[in-house]
C-alpha cells in the first residue's frame, strides 16, 4: 500500500471513529520520525551532491546502511547521528513537539 493510500485509509478510519491502540501509535510516530530523517539525510546528501558510497565513507558506514537509513528502516544512535552530521558538514536539528516533528540538517558557514 502507498504512503499516500495508507494515509487516507488512516483518515478514513479516524473519521469513523476507530482508535488506533497506543502500541499502533508509538509505531506510526517511530516509523514517521525514521522517514523524516531519512528525508532529511538524502535532501543534505544531494544538495552536497555526494553518493550514499562517498556519505557512507565519511560517515565510518556502508553504502547499504546509508540507503536503509536514506529509506526510513532504522533508527540511528546518538554517535552514528553526530557522524552523519559532520559528514554532511551541517549541524542535525531536531525538534520534537507532541505529535509534531522536525528534523533538518543546516549548512555550516562557507
Amino acid at each position: 500500500m502507498s504512503h499516500a493510500r495508507w494515509k487516507l485509509a488512516r483518515e478514513r478510519a479516524i473519521a469513523e471513529g476507530h482508535v488506533e491502540s497506543p502500541e499502533v501509535e508509538a509505531a506510526r510516530t517511530e516509523i514517521r520520525l525514521a522517514f523524516d530523517l531519512g528525508q532529511a539525510v538524502y535532501d543534505r546528501r544531494t544538495e552536497l551532491g555526494i553518493s550514499q558510497a562517498g556519505l557512507a565513507e565519511r560517515a565510518g558506514m556502508t553504502q547499504p546502511q546509508v540507503s536503509k537509513l536514506e529509506l526510513g528502516g532504522t533508527v540511528p544512535t546518538l554517535p552514528l547521528l553526530a557522524r552523519l552530521a559532520k559528514a554532511l558538514d551541517a549541524s542535525l536539528n531536531i525538534a520534537l513537539d507532541g505529535d509534531v516533528s522536525t528534523v533538518a540538517f543546516t549548512p555550516h558557514a562557507a
